[in-house]
């Protein structure tokens, strides 16, 4: 799959439930990109903000969009990554702030 599908295809189906990619399209593009490697690697869309350890059971929290995205979004307006950011952050209503990692260290390799 090339970065531009990628693209095209989450686009559609987040916007759908309330998430918006980033601004920074150079941004959103690298980070795609990075998840596309990763599912080149791991076999599945690792989130490329995080260390993954090639074993999807382990991986399944960080696996995009991660099971952190809608709390930080709730909270920060923007997932840890930056990728993925709140209709209200979309629409420059709020400022985006810093989100702090909510993966417990236990499960950081």
């Amino acid at each position: 799959m090339k970065v531009e599908q990628l693209y095209q295809a989450l686009k559609k189906s987040q916007e759908e439930k309330g998430y918006y990619f980033n601004r920074d399209k150079d941004l959103v593009f690298e980070l795609l990109t990075a998840l596309l490697l990763n599912k080149d690697r791991y076999g599945y869309l690792a989130c490329p903000c995080r260390l993954a350890c090639n074993d999807r059971e382990k991986d399944k929290d960080i696996i995009c969009p991660c099971i952190y995205r809608e709390p930080d979004i709730k909270e920060y307006g923007t997932c840890f990554c930056g990728l993925y950011v709140s209709k209200a952050l979309h629409n420059k209503e709020i400022e985006a702030e810093y989100v702090p990692e909510r993966r417990p260290p236990e499960k950081i390799f």
